[in-house]
């Protein structure tokens, strides 16, 4: 395979110390790869690195004459705000050609779901799902062969999840993905390289198979380690020995022989195996079952956005008991964090057609994280949650916060640190029931093992609103899908997730309408080109097994196709 792009002993610092320093790796054509790691660690400056906005300390990028790179940002740019989606995605080309390829753009949009009206939308007024597909379709319109993907899946709902893996599944060219997402990764990628420690480790295997790799590769470290500090200790204790007797006998040749053996402890020691820094990710929550058949109660409830404001849907009924593990699953908007709030308001006291049981002791993680005052030091933050000073400090340290930050104010904490903190304030507190908005969305994957793993384990009962299905799968055992202005219980995560890629299948099928106006001229050979790349990509993907094709491709392929007939 022809190589993309190489990096040669790359570094780069910060005022805390390096972030990464030596890296060397070669990046080559159907390499679809993975970055992961811990939060800071430094993935999105390698890729600022990669595609030549950011100057490494020392080191070098190479890219191929034949390579055309992209990167996706996670934000807008500011100066796109004010520009419709299809101005955006055209202002990626030289001027000279932006009247040809409009069809191009018009296209691109369509295929990625978005209708002849949102295309005229200012960039401003987009959602979350939305930014992340004018953002791919600025970078795709410039025909990249290779992509760097920044956190694309952030702040996604499920259904425009599931979309981008279909995106990334169908797209011929390679990228460099960073995302927490592991099951978006075990989908998409054919290798993972995973930033940790300041230095980079490759493996030609997707994100959770690769984080197994390098688990037993530090398992067999942490066993040469010892081995070899057990050969340091006896070389370190023989050297001693001749040194005394050296001295005790006034020999000389003992002394000399003390001395190389003390010199060649200084070698061991240099070419010891190096033991990974781990994670200082710690967590534990800590429920009460309580022994009751209802924690709560809903029928014929209105759930509105805010007091006074009309429904975004309707709950006919729904229980929830001690030891229930709900997902609360649904498109952006459609009102899951409303009806957490509106549980959460009822507890303290704002009348409600909610029945909860008298004793019912709640936890809530709220996903603007603004539980926490910013003024107070971290210490005191956590005061609500737990009164005794010394549970407090243990906690925080417990959870990678030192003792010397413990008087850090909230204020200046970053998105996963305050999402770290509110959660050692939950996890000093014994609930019956917890009422989870959006948790995983500041959290590693690391984070995210450890809430799943704490979560299964959770005695007492949570509602929980994620699009980490990971997460979803590892712990829920029911699941309320919220559609058409409605909650309905489901019994199948999987059957949710076919029902939200049936809805992602419609809205991906309504492509613009392209043939030319009166006024419009469309660039004949960039037609045909499009169009033999498009009958050629359809011939490649019906010659795969049945298994393997990719049916909503095929059709948008094929209606496209079509269109440019009508044009020709």
């Amino acid at each position: 395979m022809s190589t993309l792009l190489s990096a040669q002993s790359l570094r780069v610092e910060t005022a805390f110390g390096p972030l990464f320093s030596d890296l060397s790796f070669t990046l080559r054509k159907g390499d679809r790869l993975g970055l992961i790691g811990d939060n800071g660690c430094g993935k999105s400056t390698l890729l600022k690195v990669l595609d030549g906005s950011l100057s490494p300390l020392s080191g070098n990028v190479t890219l191929a004459h034949h390579c055309l790179l992209a990167r996706v940002e996670q934000h807008l740019p500011d100066d796109l705000l004010a520009m419709t989606l299809l101005d955006a995605v055209l202002a990626q080309l030289p001027g000279s050609e932006r009247d040809n390829q409009r069809w191009r753009a018009e296209s691109l949009l369509a295929s990625m779901g978005l209708s002849t009206a949102e295309i005229t939308l200012t960039a401003a007024t987009l959602s979350g799902g939305q930014h992340t597909r004018l953002l791919l379709a600025r970078a795709l319109i410039r025909e990249p062969d290779l992509l760097l993907l920044d956190e694309p899946g952030n702040h996604l709902d499920l259904p425009t999840l599931l979309w981008l893996e279909q995106f990334l599944l169908g797209w011929n060219g390679s990228f460099v993905m960073v995302s927490h997402d592991a099951a978006l990764l075990d989908a998409v990628t054919n290798g993972s390289w995973i930033l940790r420690d300041h230095t980079l480790h490759h493996f030609a295997l997707p994100c959770s198979q690769a984080r197994l790799a390098l688990e037993e590769r530090d398992a067999s470290d942490a066993l040469r380690h010892k081995a070899e500090q057990k050969e340091i200790d006896r070389v370190t204790a023989s050297s001693k020995r001749l040194a005394i007797w050296g001295r005790v006998y006034d020999n000389e040749d003992l002394a000399r022989k003390a001395k190389q053996m003390a010199r060649q402890v200084e070698r061991l020691k240099e070419s010891q195996t190096t033991l990974t820094e781990g994670s200082v990710w710690r967590l534990s929550l800590h429920g009460e079952a309580l022994p009751a058949d209802r924690l709560l109660e809903m029928e014929r409830l209105a759930v509105p956005p805010a007091t006074g404001l009309p429904a975004l849907f309707h709950v006919p009924l729904a229980r929830l008991k001690s030891g229930d593990r709900v997902a609360v699953m649904g498109r952006n908007g459609c009102g899951k964090s409303s009806l957490l709030r509106l549980i959460w308001r009822a507890l303290h006291g704002e009348a409600s057609a909610l029945r909860l049981h008298p004793r019912l002791h709640t936890g809530y993680y709220d996903q603007t994280l603004h539980q926490l005052p910013d003024d107070a030091t971290l210490f005191d933050a956590l005061e609500p949650f737990a009164p005794m000073p010394a549970d407090r400090k243990m906690a925080l340290i417990s959870a990678g916060f030192a003792w010397a930050r413990h008087g850090q104010r909230v204020a200046t904490l970053s998105g996963g640190e305050r999402s770290r903190l509110l959660f050692v304030g939950l996890s000093l507190a014994r609930f019956n029931l917890l009422l989870l908005d959006e948790p995983t969305n500041h959290l590693d994957i690391a984070g995210k093992e450890a809430l799943a793993e704490t979560l299964q384990q959770f005695s007492g009962g949570f509602l929980l609103v994620s699009h980490d299905r990971q997460l979803i799968n590892a712990c829920c055992n029911r699941f309320w899908l919220v559609e058409n202005s409605e909650l309905n219980e489901w019994h199948d995560a999987e059957a949710v997730y076919d029902r939200l890629r049936e809805s992602v299948g419609v809205s991906a099928t309504q492509p613009p309408p392209l043939v030319a106006a009166a006024d419009e001229t469309y660039d004949d050979d960039a037609l045909l080109l499009r169009l033999i790349e498009l009958e050629t990509r359809l011939e490649e993907d019906q010659a795969r097994k049945e298994k393997h094709q990719k049916p909503q491709l095929q059709a948008q392929w094929r209606e496209e196709i079509d269109r440019i007939r009508l044009i020709l």
